[in-house]
């Protein structure tokens, strides 16, 4: 069968994404993606996000991410897929995919859940990382996982090449896959371990020093911090 995909995203993996639907044999109903890029090109011309781009090239609606709703969401999409998206996706909006609502995330999940996992993977030194397709929910990236892989982190990474050179590609390779189970009508749901889990703050919010103010702990539960006593989790 074929897959009635929306995608929400931006800039060149969520293009990707895009292609990759096209690619694979299956639809877009439609793509959501900021207005414009972050930057500028020469004369202050601001810089078109390259989602918005290939909703042109494939003749496919697109839609404002930032007021994205599930008005938005055609009512025959299958999945809906999150590539490269900060935007959050409500109850009602997820509702519209008639299969799955998906999210890839940069990370070994449960692990640095939060929209700079690659950053925190570089600063904390990991051997090891790998990206997640997981449903997506009401808690960010919380949701049962789809489908997952692990790599190595090459000596001498930086937070920009380990996305573009290897965890851009596994998160490409990762959806072609869970898209292909979809398609066979395979959902792969695996809970997450909360045990495990971390969340990483916004790599430019500024760090915490005041500990004392963190929610206190239960009396059976453990606090973990960072170095620079940013709470790690509460187990």
């Amino acid at each position: 069968m074929t897959l009635r995909v929306f995608v929400s995203g931006q800039r060149a993996f969520g293009a990707a994404a895009a292609d990759l639907v096209i690619d694979a044999g299956h639809t877009l109903t439609g793509v959501a993606s900021p207005a414009h890029g972050t930057g500028t090109v020469h004369g202050g011309q601001p810089v078109h996000d390259r989602l918005r781009a290939a909703a042109r090239r494939h003749n496919t609606p697109w839609t404002e991410s930032t007021r994205l709703s599930e008005n938005d969401i055609p009512s025959d999409t299958d999945v809906i897929l999150a590539a490269h998206s900060h935007a959050f996706l409500g109850a009602r909006t997820r509702a519209r995919a008639h299969l799955a609502a998906i999210g890839y995330h940069p990370s070994l999940l449960p692990l640095h859940r939060g929209r700079d996992a690659i950053r925190w993977t570089i600063r904390d030194r990991d051997k090891v990382t790998g990206g997640s397709i997981y449903h997506l929910t009401g808690r960010v990236d919380g949701g049962p996982l789809a489908a997952q892989d692990y790599l190595l982190v090459p000596p001498g990474a930086t937070a920009r090449s380990l996305w573009r050179d290897h965890l851009a590609p596994l998160g490409l390779r990762l959806i072609r896959k869970t898209l292909d189970d979809l398609d066979r009508g395979i959902v792969v749901c695996v809970p997450q371990d909360e045990s495990l889990a971390t969340w990483e703050p916004s790599w430019e919010r500024p760090r915490l020093h005041r500990p004392e103010l963190l929610e206190l702990p239960g009396p059976n539960s453990t606090l973990t911090y960072r170095a620079d006593a940013t709470a790690l989790r509460t187990a």
